[in-house]
């Protein structure tokens, strides 16, 4: 059997594996309703594993060593709640007030002024009644809220449910994340011996770009996000959190997060300042400096080359992975990617060494 499995070519042991990956992919969309909990608790327990690997190497037990990771998880997720949030709920309504006049600048100035400048034909935009209209969505939102909460409520199967898939998170998330070396191990005692190296770099492989990515570029992003924050906070605009939340989650696409982040707070600027060079040229000023942090410092060290995912990859990926499978698509849609990135090299490379391509 073994002799046979050497006698195949490598593009077609890489075939097979991605056709059992499609399949593998095919079932999960098929129980992706129940699915958010496992990959939240699996993605928990892979950014975990490390610092667990660390403590045991120090003498702690595995399972003592998880349970510290755990406390210390919850720890900050209580610290941010508790300070972030409170903010955030503020800024976010006063942001959402604000909205009628800089829609009514909009289409009393700016849309004017570029008409002129650019000679556009005249464009009007439609007269809007914020007060009613805003009146009437968060009206909505409450009954739509209502309902579910009634239907909720009045059945307690979908409550049981729903409580379930909560609770179920911090559960998965231990016991991956306690047996994770053992399962890793596992799987790879699975796997053909002809198979094995070629299936075990492979997997490093992959390791590699996921950790770049779930351990470096999300690290990078929650850094602007604290950056961009405290900075527009120092200078005193409004809506810093919101903006410097903005801007770090838009990090996830390279460049987007400062595009979007200076072009939101210039806007904010020029509501809260007007042209005042001094206030726009510090707004600036953030942004150049989370900027210069980010590609000389953060991304150096935390993400290096690694990730080799193109920027429109991860724009794809998102999409598609919501697309398929709704939010448990978009957890594992980069994931995956990652995964099809370092199976596409190796058939690529495989290919390039077959008489097909060196044919003369």
């Amino acid at each position: 059997m073994s002799e046979q499995t050497d006698r195949q070519p490598p593009t077609f042991r890489w075939l097979s594996a991605l056709l059992v990956l499609g399949l593998c992919l095919v079932f999960f969309i098929q129980v992706k309703d129940i699915l958010t909990p496992f990959i939240v608790g699996a993605l928990i327990a892979y950014l975990g594993d490390p610092l667990v690997d660390r403590l045991e190497s120090r003498g702690l037990s595995r399972t003592g060593s998880v349970t510290l990771v755990f406390a210390l998880l919850v720890s900050l997720l209580t610290v941010i709640v508790a300070v972030v949030a409170p903010i955030l709920i503020q800024q976010l309504s006063e942001l959402a007030a604000a909205i009628p006049d800089a829609y009514r600048w909009l289409s009393e100035e700016a849309v004017p002024w570029l008409q002129l400048r650019l000679n556009l034909s005249p464009v009007s935009l439609p007269n809007i009644d914020w007060q009613t209209s805003l009146s009437e969505h968060w009206q909505s939102v409450g009954q739509m809220t209502g309902g579910v909460v009634q239907r909720v409520t009045t059945s307690s199967l979908a409550l049981i449910a729903t409580l379930l898939n909560l609770a179920l998170i911090p559960v998965v998330a231990f016991y991956l994340m306690r047996d994770w070396d053992i399962m890793m191990a596992g799987l790879l005692r699975l796997v053909p011996r002809a198979w094995a190296g070629t299936v075990a770099d492979s997997v490093s492989e992959a390791h590699g770009v996921l950790e770049a990515f779930l351990r470096g570029q999300l690290v990078v992003m929650a850094a602007q996000a604290l950056m961009y924050s405290f900075g527009l906070w120092l200078v005193g605009l409004n809506y810093a959190v919101v903006l410097g939340l903005l801007a770090g989650v838009a990090a996830l696409i390279p460049y987007a997060g400062a595009v979007i982040g200076v072009g939101s707070a210039m806007i904010v600027a020029y509501f809260q300042f007007g042209v005042d060079p001094m206030a726009l040229g510090l707004v600036a000023m953030v942004f150049a400096i989370g900027q210069l942090v980010e590609s000389f410092i953060l991304t150096p060290v935390l993400v290096g080359d690694r990730i080799g995912l193109h920027p429109v990859a991860v724009i794809f990926a998102l999409m598609a992975g919501g697309q398929l499978a709704g939010f448990t698509g978009v957890l594992i849609g980069l994931p995956v990617a990652a995964v099809l990135l370092v199976f596409g090299r190796r058939i690529v490379n495989a290919y390039l060494t077959t008489d097909v391509y060196n044919a003369d």
